[in-house]
């Protein structure tokens, strides 16, 4: 890992990406980094656009906001149109397989099926969230696997925990 990680994910409201921003920040510090978790909801919460951001670093982290991201993860084609030049080049853009794959050639894209994969696989697209966290910890391995985990088991309600887990299964040895 660099010293210091951008990561922006987005979507729509009630995706519960502001959930999965509080979690992988969680997940870094259980992994001994330093880590802060900003959000940002659009007009509407349900439905409308939805984006947390996460810092995670191995030093001090000096500005609490990003302009430019390190990895970006669009849920939706809205939010992929939006914060697309947000993304740094030689970036990580990690888009659910329902968005189309943007021309550009100066970043890595990781097209997979995460809204799917919640859907059909786990049976609740309410896990969607989970299996993104998967995605993006088994593409850039930015937090220990198990601690990312703990920090999953520790924020979702109280009898959800066996199926997020899977979702997060799913989400790490998604492609």
């Amino acid at each position: 890992m660099d010293s210091q990680v951008e990561i922006r994910l987005s979507g729509s409201g009630g995706q519960g990406l502001i959930l999965a921003g509080i979690i992988l920040a969680e997940g870094a510090l259980n992994d001994g980094k330093n880590s802060i978790q900003t959000q940002s909801y659009g007009p509407e919460a349900r439905g409308g656009a939805s984006r947390a951001e996460v810092i995670i670093s191995d030093t001090d982290i000096n500005y609490p906001k990003i302009n430019k991201c390190d990895i970006l993860l669009s849920l939706t084609q809205k939010s992929c149109d939006k914060y697309l030049d947000s993304l740094k080049k030689d970036g990580i853009l990690i888009i659910d397989d329902t968005v189309k794959i943007p021309e550009r050639d100066d970043i890595k894209i990781y097209h997979v099926p995460i809204l799917e994969r919640a859907k059909n696989d786990i049976g609740s697209s309410m896990v969607s969230n989970i299996v993104a966290l998967g995605a993006i910890n088994g593409i850039t391995k930015i937090v220990d696997k198990e601690e990312l985990k703990k920090a999953i088991l520790n924020r979702v309600p109280p009898g959800t925990e066996e199926k997020n887990e899977k979702a997060y299964e799913y989400g790490l040895n998604i492609f």
